[in-house]
């Protein structure tokens, strides 16, 4: 029998029914909303299994939000068919932070008709009707959609095994579905309409563009406000606006091409100061720094096994003097190359190569996203070449070389995931259980939380990934440290052991960073463009209040240049002191020297912060020495 986990934590067995009729029974059909057997979830319809532990789920449990999301959505298309006759629907599900709907509307919609839509989905909740679960059988079913025009529909079915298939039915409102669902409309009380974009049918640009209608549900109103609040954060903080506001890159779409970056030079002073910190740290933990071509000959990548394998991410070859060259979509078959050049001995493993290393790879457009999806971008890639006696330090040496950099760069909150051997592999099984073990141990001696992806890693090696988290709370996947089994042998990597023979080295890959493209657009985000002093592009503006102090304004500048400091004399005539502060705020810039004739006559400046501090006036030695304690400590602190 299934033990049924209720709410207070008290207890039934039951089996042969199904989880309504059990709390029906109980009287306490009114307060579940779902059930969570072996992670799964299901719907209070389903019977209950013969065995293990079922949880009754109330709505405001975490594991309770997909379920109520889901059938957000389908109040969404039901108040969709409802207002737009002859449109089609196509599918419906919940996502992370909300739910959405594609639909094939007969005309095009736009954001304006979202408030009535909106308002016809609180007239469903509030008619609460029971949603109920129909099953029919397939020629049934099928006929049932091709009478009603749903063509994505029939399609969908063609997908699905089953001789009896699962609709859910809500009033007049009935659509192909597993679920699970709620019992009732009336429970989708907190719910908000948030956009509409474009979606192609199943994801394939070949085929026809549907209208997706994005929203959100929760369980309170409350939660719905907080996250409504959030979004506006988030908004607020989109690389994709505050990097044209403070020009710090741009993307030209028709003149240069999607998903090719051009660095301003705002963004290119950030970037520099990124690279040189990351080269500077990389040298001291000993990589040596490598530069390599940007294509390659068609036989290197067969080589490889990316034309085998990853083909359809690269771009078409190039006819040079009737060679085929690629641009190259990845770095270390050139690593390689330069491992190969000469005879290694086990004395000189480890082997660390670094390098900030261009790719390029071909992305479809509908999934470019600003810095966070690109076709060109510098990876920080480097390859550990080592002994199989020193994996396990070479390991550790590198997970902690990677969040205390991580950390300087603002980063506290970490989580590991591991992925293990996959059913198909190369190498041997001792080889994977070595290089296994020291990731897992490497983890835990850095006291991280982590998950382990049981046979999700590639067929080359197991590997960990390392996500952050922003100051939204937002997870995003950075670091990755991956075996590679498959790479050495495929190009004959050797060293010549103590006992004179030739042994095959552990390669392991890794990006710390992941893209310097798309980890400038997180740390935009995570500060909100207000950048550290350390990577603050202007780091001090002066500003003189007459034109008399426009003199003295532009050595101040020059004795903080002097310093290491990048400053900027704003002498722009006819702008006033206010507006000059406020544009230095509006440009994130830390620090502004205020020069008036007082603090020209006592060689002083009065210095504000970007967050509208007034420090009043200070030595110019005193508030040097200030900036460059925060540069030198790479602090946020202004």
């Amino acid at each position: 029998m299934a033990k049924v986990i209720l709410p207070q934590e008290s207890q039934l067995e039951a089996t042969g029914v199904s989880l309504e009729e059990l709390l029906r029974q109980q009287g306490l059909a009114d307060e579940i909303v779902g059930a969570l057997h072996d992670g799964e979830l299901h719907d209070i319809r389903d019977p209950l299994p013969a065995t293990g532990e079922v949880k009754a789920l109330t709505i405001t449990d975490p594991e309770a939000l997909e379920i109520l999301r889901h059938t957000a959505a389908h109040v969404l298309a039901q108040a969709v068919k409802r207002l737009f006759p002859g449109v089609k629907l196509a599918i419906g599900p919940a996502i992370s932070d909300g739910f959405y709907y594609d639909f094939d509307f007969p005309e095009a919609i736009s954001r304006d008709d979202l408030p009535r839509i909106e308002e016809e989905m609180k007239s469903i909740v509030a008619q609460d009707y029971p949603v109920e679960r129909v099953y029919l059988p397939r020629a049934e079913a099928e006929k049932l959609l091709r009478d009603e025009g749903e063509s994505y529909k029939l399609e969908l079915i063609s997908d699905i095994p089953d001789q009896e298939i699962s609709f859910y039915k809500q009033g007049e409102f009935m659509d192909l579905c597993r679920g699970p669902h709620l019992p009732s409309t009336g429970l989708v009380k907190h719910f908000k309409l948030l956009d509409l974009a474009g979606a192609y049918w199943r994801g394939d640009s070949t085929r026809v563009m549907l209208t997706r209608i994005y929203g959100t549900a929760f369980p309170s109103a409350e939660a719905l406000e907080e996250h409504l609040r959030w979004r506006e954060e988030a908004r607020r903080r989109d690389h994709r606006r505050l990097g044209p506001e403070l020009d710090l890159y741009s993307i030209h779409n028709d003149s240069i091409g999607a998903g090719l970056v051009l660095w301003h030079p705002k963004g290119a002073r950030v970037r520099h100061e990124i690279e040189t910190f990351w080269k500077e740290r990389h040298f001291a933990a000993g990589y040596q720094l490598l530069y390599t071509p940007h294509i390659g000959r068609a036989r290197l990548w067969q080589q490889s096994g990316h034309l085998d394998f990853y083909r359809e991410g690269m771009y078409a070859p190039m006819d040079i003097e009737g060679q085929e060259f690629y641009i190259k979509p990845m770095n270390c078959p050139f690593h390689i190359a330069i491992y190969n050049s000469r005879t290694r001995s086990y004395r000189e493993l480890p082997i660390r190569y670094a390098e900030l290393g261009t790719v390029y790879r071909f992305e479809r457009s509908g999934v470019l996203h600003g810095l966070l999806r690109v076709r060109g971008f510098t990876q920080d890639d480097a390859h550990i070449i080592c002994r199989p006696d020193q994996v396990e330090d070479e390991i550790r040496v590198v997970l902690r070389f990677a969040l205390d950099i991580l950390r300087t760069f603002g980063f506290t909150q970490f989580a590991a995931h591991l992925s293990t051997r996959p059913a198909k592999y190369v190498g041997v099984p001792e080889a994977w259980d070595l290089a296994t073990d020291a990731l897992r141990r490497a983890i835990e001696a850095e006291g991280l939380d982590y998950d382990v992806k049981e046979g999700e890693g590639a067929f080359y090696g197991p590997k960990i990934d390392i996500d952050i988290e922003d100051s939204l709370r937002r997870a995003w996947q950075l670091t990755t440290i991956q075996f590679d089994f498959n790479l050495p042998e495929r190009f004959d990597m050797t060293y010549v052991g103590e006992d004179g023979r030739e042994h095959r080295p552990y390669m392991i890959h890794r990006a710390l960073l992941g893209s310097l493209e798309r980890f400038f657009g997180i740390l935009i985000e995570h500060y909100g463009g207000a950048f550290p002093p350390w990577l603050a592009p202007v780091q001090a503006a002066v500003l003189p209040i007459t034109e008399e102090q426009i003199p003295y304004a532009e050595g101040v500048a020059g004795r903080l240049r002097a310093a290491g400091i990048r400053a900027e004399a704003w002498t722009r005539g006819g702008k006033t002191l206010r507006y000059l502060i406020r544009e230095a705020q509006l440009q994130k810039i830390p620090y502004m020297l205020v020069c008036g004739a007082r603090e020209a006559e006592a060689g002083k400046a009065a210095l504000r912060l970007r967050t509208g501090e007034d420090l009043g006036a200070q030595d110019l030695e005193e508030i040097i020495a200030r900036i460059r304690d925060r540069i030198e400590r790479k602090t946020p602190e202004l």
